[in-house]
């Protein structure tokens, strides 16, 4: 392939997996910019490697660099001073209709539930139910065996559910 050829085909990708791939960066940083700057990073890294990806799964390939590229990421920010409590969300600036308000609510509650998890966890519930991957395609991603694979995702579903419960009864 050509110089041109391989830069269509790298931009073509890249078009066609921007979505889905920034929606699973955001699941695991919990915040939409670091998703965005996690996504570009990997992108870069991923069209030095191109030339060589003629065999390999780029998606497959592209999941495993945001997954590790976040969790350098948190290892890093570990040694910066954490707070105890989680700045309020910002709420909408219209006031929406009840059922799509109450939808939102769901949906920053399982958002908040998701942050509180630990890495490792997280990246295991967005691959297997946000990006729908095998337990064997989670493992092969997260370089890990299956049995690890459901192991942590059974601790996380488990913690999910008793976060949501919580918040559940709190606001009754």
């Amino acid at each position: 392939m050509s110089q041109t050829t391989e830069d269509a085909a790298y931009a073509a990708f890249v078009e066609a997996a921007w979505h889905r791939h920034l929606r699973t960066a955001t699941l695991l940083t919990g915040d939409r910019h670091r998703a965005e700057e996690l996504l570009q990073d990997c992108l870069v890294k991923l069209y030095v490697r191109w030339r060589r990806m003629s065999a390999d799964d780029p998606h497959a390939y592209l999941r495993r660099m945001l997954v590790n590229g976040n969790v350098s990421w948190w290892r890093r920010r570990r040694r910066e001073l954490l707070t105890d409590e989680v700045p309020e969300a910002p709420g909408p600036s219209a006031g929406p209709s009840a059922p799509s308000a109450h939808r939102v609510d769901q949906r920053e509650e399982l958002l908040h539930a998701l942050r509180a998890l630990p890495e490792r966890q997280r990246a295991v519930v967005v691959l297997r139910h946000f990006e729908d991957l095998s337990e064997k395609d989670t493992a092969a991603a997260l370089g890990c065996s299956v049995g690890t694979v459901k192991s942590q995702n059974a601790r996380a579903m488990a913690r999910l559910r008793a976060a949501l419960r919580e918040n559940q009864e709190a606001t009754l």
